[in-house]
């Protein structure tokens, strides 16, 4: 709530998330739309005001979280590929947008009735989840293996292959996580490592086999993505000499590998 002329403003942001369904708000319907309009990320990115890698890594995390993929990406021909709306998508867009409309008309009544309680702006607050995790997965819990002090979480995340979570029994217990319902699985960029080789004799209990979609170097390190198919992506941050040893470019096959250690499991 903020103050204008002397009278309190009421102001609301819609978001829909729960029932194991990912959150979806307003700057993922903007990027969408953006996208629906212009065809290509960049001028996208561009026209919502964001980075080229934020407007990718927003795509990344939608379809990571969506049942179905939300927006696709084509490479080749004589303009160069582009970027577009999915089915699904579209049907997301159109739907938040009308509810949109909707929660307008409502904040505004709501606004017109508080207005004269300006103390109001005192008492109200948002709480926001961040995390520093750039890969996110919803997934669905299949087994629980409990050991004498870490148990081992294994979630169908939609990517053909399980992701497996090491932690405690007692976090276990915390969250309430059981067989049949929905978690957050996250992972930090920085302990993602990628190889070509599809086999490897590792520690890492995770080991998802994908193609490269982005490359995106800075100064020191590359951010790269890949893509595991049904929608699902994971990034990695990797040293520009890893990228140049491996000769890693886009549409090359790799696997990324991870410690079930690794994983930060959340409930919502």
């Amino acid at each position: 709530m903020t103050k204008k002329s002397g009278h309190s403003q009421l102001h609301g942001n819609l978001a829909i998330g729960g029932n194991g369904k990912a959150s979806f708000a307003g700057q993922q319907a903007q990027l969408l739309r953006a996208i629906a309009q212009c065809g290509s990320i960049s001028a996208a990115a561009k026209a919502v005001g964001i980075s080229y890698k934020t407007a990718w890594d927003r795509i990344d995390a939608m379809n990571n979280l969506s049942s179905a993929p939300l927006v696709v990406r084509s490479a080749g021909g004589s303009l160069g590929g582009g970027t577009a709306l999915t089915e699904m998508g579209e049907k997301v867009l159109r739907g938040f947008s009308a509810l949109e409309e909707e929660h307008a008309l409502f904040v505004e009544r709501l606004g017109r009735k508080v207005r004269e309680f300006a103390d109001v702006a005192e008492f109200a607050g948002t709480m926001t989840m961040k995390t520093s995790a750039r890969n996110q997965f919803r997934g669905m819990v299949t087994k629980i293996k409990a050991g004498a002090v870490n148990a081992e979480v294994i979630l169908d995340i939609g990517a053909g292959q399980p992701l497996v979570a090491v932690i405690t029994d007692e976090s276990v217990s915390t969250l309430g996580l059981e067989t049949g319902i929905s978690a957050l699985a996250l992972v930090k960029a920085s302990w993602v490592i990628l190889a070509k080789e599809a086999v490897l004799k590792t520690s890492a209990r995770n080991q998802f086999r994908g193609r490269v979609s982005r490359i995106e170097p800075g100064a020191v390190n590359s951010d790269v993505s890949l893509d595991l198919g049904n929608g699902k992506s994971i990034g990695a941050i990797i040293t520009n000499e890893s990228v140049n040893e491996m000769a890693l470019a886009v549409g090359d096959e790799a696997s990324a590998f991870f410690k079930a250690s690794s994983v930060i499991l959340m409930m919502e």
